[in-house]
């Protein structure tokens, strides 16, 4: 199946997924290392594959990833990862299912070299939360 996405929806999916690794990365600062996850993360993204993957290829232009606190980045991560999903699944549930499996790998690559503090496993229960609201 064949998906067409409009430029807002790829800035959806482009916030969605750099958006989950950037929240990851504020809630790592509590006690991990923000530039490693921020990299992991980031290079997982980057090999992504499919329609989502020739999407996620250009990182969010702008300011939009940006925030003062975790709240406000979540704020905006949270609503995209449940829009890329719903919108994904309206026009192709596998392509749904390669942009949750990609978001979910970036998450698991971010932090795979260290121990996840109790605020980053709430910050990633909540991505996933948000992947499956759909």
């Amino acid at each position: 199946m064949s998906i067409t996405l409009t430029d807002q929806d790829k800035t959806t999916l482009r916030i969605a997924a750099y958006g989950a690794v950037t929240l990851l990365c504020a809630a790592g600062a509590v006690g991990g290392s923000p530039h490693r996850i921020a990299t992991n993360g980031s290079l997982a993204l980057g090999a992504a594959t499919g329609p989502v993957g020739h999407v996620l290829a250009d990182y969010p232009k702008g300011k939009q990833l940006n925030g003062k606190s975790v709240a406000e980045i979540a704020d905006r991560v949270l609503p995209a990862l449940t829009a890329a999903m719903t919108l994904l699944n309206a026009q192709d549930p596998a392509e749904a299912g390669n942009f949750r499996h990609t978001v979910v790998t970036a998450i698991e690559s971010a932090v795979h070299d260290s121990r996840p503090t109790p605020v980053m496993t709430d910050v990633i229960r909540k991505i996933t939360d948000a992947l499956d609201a759909a």
